[in-house]
């Protein structure tokens, strides 16, 4: 015997506009909340770097006074290339230093000790992280931010 033609329900097949707009929401909670976190973490590991790249000045102005006497301002004689973008190209790198000076208005040869101040801006993409635009570092080792959390 042959069997009857059914015309009965079918079974459903794809996705009803209901079970698609639970996953289009889905999808933009998950959005909202990942993308701003993922941007957080990307500018603190570009804070990381701009630290990194201070502590390595740093350390080379530290072997050119030991080796000159005086601090420099001069990058190519920490054999860097320029001051400016250094790294990943986040933040713009400057340094002021003093060399040995006499005290004005004494009678003694007493000099003011030589220093150094490193200080890195936030540039491009990275200058919208205002929480963390700016990191300084001294000869003396003191280190200031932005805000107070940034090192």
């Amino acid at each position: 015997m042959d069997k009857l033609p059914s015309f009965g329900p079918r079974p459903a097949s794809g996705f009803t506009l209901i079970e698609l707009m639970v996953v289009v929401t889905v999808a933009t909670i998950l959005t909202v909340i990942a993308v701003p976190s993922y941007i957080n973490t990307v500018r603190k590991s570009h804070r990381t770097e701009a630290k990194s790249i201070l502590m390595d000045i740093a350390g080379r102005e530290e072997r050119f006074m030991a080796t000159n006497g005086v601090y420099t301002t001069d990058p190519t004689a920490l054999g860097l290339s320029a001051w400016g973008l250094m790294g990943s190209n986040y933040y713009s790198f400057a340094i002021a230093s003093n060399a040995l000076a006499p005290v004005a208005g004494t009678a003694t040869t007493a000099a003011i000790p030589a220093t150094f101040q490193l200080t890195a801006t936030a540039s491009g993409n990275q200058a919208k992280d205002t929480q963390c635009a700016t990191f300084t570092l001294t000869s003396t080792g003191a280190q200031t931010a932005t805000n107070t959390g940034c090192w």
